[in-house]
């Protein structure tokens, strides 16, 4: 383990135990899902190659909207 992540570890301990149980899961969440996304395509390397074609050719036909953020 880092010194930077048992600092934050240590940081982590101080707060009260709801606190530390929903950043225990939002640690859990974030690595197990870079885990499944790299799962997801380790089989096929040109997958994401192909979500992102896919993607352009849906825009460039206007079939996307923009998305409002409140920011502009």
């Amino acid at each position: 383990m880092t010194k930077a992540l048992e600092q934050a570890f240590r940081e982590a301990s101080k707060l009260p135990a709801a606190e530390q149980d929903a950043l225990a899961e939002a640690i859990r969440s974030e690595v197990l899902g870079e885990d499944d996304w790299e799962r997801a395509f380790a089989g096929s390397p040109d997958a994401l190659e192909k979500l992102a074609d896919e993607a352009i050719a849906e825009h460039r036909a206007g079939q996307t909207q923009r998305i409002k953020t409140g920011k502009r």
